[in-house]
């Protein structure tokens, strides 16, 4: 097993996979020179595979169709993403829904601009799962009840969805503990036995499987069939400030996004060209939805969630977080 773990993590750990309220410091991963006519645009992004539209976009040229010249600039997670849109650094960032939905809790202006990823809403077959070890006794998400539990951030969308997928099907999320611990040292976590469980998402999740492991909760999916995990933003005053801005990215990345939903082939190969991942992976992870538009019942019962297991301490107002809907 232990020979088979290290061939699998060793597929899928090249890829940087760090989650939205992660630390660290931004490199530059595209910064072309501004084209003339073009309004330049720097987005914040995180160099996963959620954020694939926004590379095949460009590479597409959807943005310069709204005469914008995109530059991408990777970060490490909110970290980093909120304070480079605070500071003005960015014009807008990927971030995670927990993540602003916590930022606005300690009093950040910041709303969402454009949807960016959004689970399968397939239990079985979802780009992140709880994985147990292959002879582990927990066989279902209720099992999970009482055990320890790790996820790349606490106080997070990994923790908050996996106790929300837990009450869902009836159990006592709050009986959950939950230690942090990095994607791609997760799985060893699991097998060493330092945890009952873990979160793992792809690249990782697939080559996990692969090993052995099982997955017995699939918590996206599973707290809401069409939960969003991520989109776009940007600071409400610059979104009221530069309303033409907001308005011609809203409409490249919806067209990025509805172009990567209808050719996730594409998706696969433009998230090898900003990541390591190796092509025969690339081939096999599962990809996210993406949809431009908020699902507003998801969100909410994210947010439930998110109170009630106090990650923040009032509900959050969607009005506020998200675009006006049909925007």
């Amino acid at each position: 097993m232990m020979n088979r773990l290290a061939t699998a993590l060793a597929s899928a750990a090249s890829v940087l996979l760090l989650a939205a309220c992660g630390s660290g410091t931004t490199a530059p991963a595209e910064s072309p020179g501004t084209q003339a006519g073009l309004t330049e645009v720097t987005v914040g992004a995180i160099p996963i595979g959620d954020v694939a539209p926004l590379h095949l976009g460009k590479a597409k040229g959807f943005f310069e169709e709204e005469g914008l010249d995109l530059a991408i600039e990777s970060t490490t997670g909110g970290a980093v993403a909120v304070p480079g849109v605070v500071s003005g650094s960015f014009d807008f960032a990927f971030g995670n829904m927990v993540s602003l939905m916590v930022a606005r809790d300690q009093g950040l202006d910041l709303k969402y601009v454009t949807n960016g990823t959004t689970t399968t809403g397939e239990v079985g077959k979802d780009f992140a799962a709880v994985v147990v070890a292959a002879d582990s006794d927990i066989r279902s998400v209720t099992d999970l009840e009482g055990k320890t539990v790790s996820s790349n951030n606490l106080a997070n969308i990994g923790d908050t969805t996996i106790r929300a997928a837990v009450d869902e099907a009836g159990g006592d999320g709050s009986s959950l503990t939950f230690v942090e611990v990095a994607f791609p040292d997760a799985l060893a976590a699991v097998e060493n036995g330092q945890v009952d469980a873990a979160l793992i998402l792809e690249p990782f999740l697939t080559p996990a499987l692969e090993s052995g492991a099982r997955a017995v909760a699939w918590p996206y999916a599973q707290t809401h069939p069409d939960l969003d995990i991520g989109g776009y933003f940007a600071t409400a005053q610059a979104i009221e400030q530069k309303p033409e801005l907001v308005q011609k990215f809203d409409a490249a990345m919806t067209k990025s996004m509805q172009y990567a939903q209808e050719h996730p082939e594409e998706v696969r190969e433009i998230i090898g060209t900003y990541t390591k991942t190796d092509k025969e992976l690339l081939a096999k992870i599962t990809l996210p939805r993406f949809t431009p538009e908020f699902h507003r019942d998801a969100a909410q019962r994210l947010g439930e969630a998110a109170l009630k297991y106090e990650t923040i301490k009032k509900a959050p107002d969607l009005d506020a977080l998200l675009p006006a809907e049909g925007n």
